[in-house]
């Protein structure tokens, strides 16, 4: 019997803690290490271009770090069953293994290549390499899925601790003879065009990347980032969502490196389980849980009332909104962040999001979908939950009613301006007072500013305080019973 086994990576872009590879070792023989490129089997939800760009970088790097094992990565084009059988034949190999994914395609194709390849005598198992706790672990009290999230992260701080992540292995056996591999370069991942500079100045995509946030949030910023995660002035996040949606590092090596540096500075278990970056974690848990639980969520709304909301369209607002050229200073530096650098700090994303959903009144699917091309670390569940939760049509949604102030928001958490200027640079000679409302400056602080509102920069596309009477006006539409 062949003891050699094929280890399938997907979104688990790393060797530490990753459990399919483990059994892949321990089932003796080589591992011939695969990545398999079929975003069409992942449609309608295909990665966007800036994923693909960051996956780019991602499998070079772990190719690197494979390499460093005495292996390599073989990469090679769909369909995916295929290619697995193809490298069975060419290999020999008796087992495959996997982590697995929780994206509604992710789960439908596991199942036909987890039974096909039974049928063909092959063994093929699956592992949980994403999440502390999968989604059908997590249940109410009355059997059933949570949809608030302060119940079902208290659900899940009850458990015990997940289990310390497997190290990286050193060594991994090779086969005698490598199977054909595409070169990462014919995947076409990188734009054809070169407008990914901004992306290449701001991440640094790989294992070794994730490690040095994580790092550097807990030793420099953890402290201070209950205060500080809501202003997009300082860097007080973890910058962590692309390396945790590529798998360049798992739930279980964050969880252990807080507690590990709790240890050390002597914090007591209740102050780092209970602190708000763990929930931060949580939310993304919770994010799978209902995406796993109500898998229609990414084009509907949980809240089946919602399907009737009178939505907008208008495609000249969208493109403004799109382009950061809404006359709204924090909203307009939030989306030309997102287009420059494929990331936008999470306080500005439920701006930007409430003033497209509630301002504009326009579909929050159309923001969704913009999120999913632009963002390096767009992933299908967090990305659904955030949108539905900013449109008040999913599960613990703001309250309808919450509309989120640009003027208010960008004043409290951008007091002295330097995100907006950092983004929106015409605004540079603007008193602080009047930056993040430039249409209300008097003509003789524009006249000094050597800014005219129209032409160096948009005149506000609606009024805010009419637009939020609007929306109120058609949520509470919604909301009252048919005559």
């Amino acid at each position: 019997m062949n003891r050699s086994s094929i280890h399938w990576f997907r979104l688990d872009l790393r060797l530490a803690d990753n459990p399919a590879l483990r059994a892949a070792i321990d089932h003796g023989g080589a591992v011939v290490p695969v990545f398999i490129w079929s975003p069409e089997e992942e449609a309608p939800w295909s990665p966007g271009g800036a994923s693909n760009w960051w996956l780019h970088q991602s499998l070079a790097a772990l190719d690197a770090q494979l390499r460093a094992a005495g292996s390599r990565l073989v990469i090679r084009r769909g369909p995916t069953l295929e290619s697995l059988r193809a490298l069975v034949k060419e290999t020999g190999a008796g087992a495959v293994f996997w982590n697995r994914r929780y994206e509604p395609a992710s789960i439908a194709r596991d199942k036909v290549c987890k039974e096909s390849l039974r049928a063909d005598g092959i063994e093929a198992e699956s592992f949980n390499a994403a999440l502390l706790h999968e989604p059908w672990t997590i249940q109410n009290q009355s059997g059933k899925p949570f949809q608030v999230f302060t119940p079902f992260w208290r659900h899940c701080l009850a458990k015990p601790d997940p289990a310390a992540p497997l190290p990286a292995p050193k060594n991994i056996l090779s086969p005698s003879n490598w199977p054909r591999s595409l070169a990462l370069d014919e995947l076409e991942l990188e734009p054809k065009i070169n407008w990914a500079d901004g992306l290449r100045a701001a991440c640094q995509p790989g294992a070794a990347g994730a490690t040095a946030n994580l790092n550097r949030f807990l030793t420099k910023a953890f402290d201070d980032y209950t205060d500080q995660r809501n202003h997009p002035d300082v860097t007080g996040t973890s910058r962590l969502s692309p390396h945790l949606h590529f798998g360049e590092i798992s739930p279980r090596q964050v969880w252990h490196g807080l507690r590990k540096m709790a240890s050390k500075r002597d914090l007591p278990v209740e102050r780092w389980r209970a602190s708000q970056f763990l929930a931060e974690v949580g939310w993304r848990e919770f994010a799978h849980h209902l995406l796993f639980h109500f898998p229609h969520t990414p084009t509907e709304p949980l809240r089946a009332d919602f399907k009737k909301f009178p939505w907008r369209k208008d495609a000249a607002w969208l493109r403004a909104w799109q382009k950061g050229h809404t006359g709204y200073p924090i909203v307009d530096a939030g989306m030309r962040e997102l287009w420059t650098t494929g990331w936008m700090h999470n306080r500005v994303r439920m701006i930007v999001a409430s003033f497209l959903v509630k301002d504009l009144l326009l579909p929050w699917q159309e923001g969704a979908r913009w999120f999913w091309d632009t963002l390096v670390d767009a992933d299908l569940a967090q990305n659904t939950l955030g949108w539905q939760w900013s449109a008040g049509c999913g599960a613990d949604a703001a309250p309808y009613f919450r509309v989120f102030n640009p003027l208010s928001q960008g004043e409290k958490f951008d007091p002295r301006g330097d995100y907006v200027l950092r983004w929106c640079p015409e605004l540079g000679k603007l008193p602080v007072e009047w930056l993040h409302r430039p249409w209300q400056a008097p003509p003789e602080v524009l006249d000094r500013a050597d800014l005219q509102v129209g032409r160096d920069y948009p005149e506000p596309i609606v009024s805010h305080a009419i637009a939020r009477e609007d929306a109120l006006e058609a949520f509470a539409r919604m909301k009252s019973p048919a005559p």
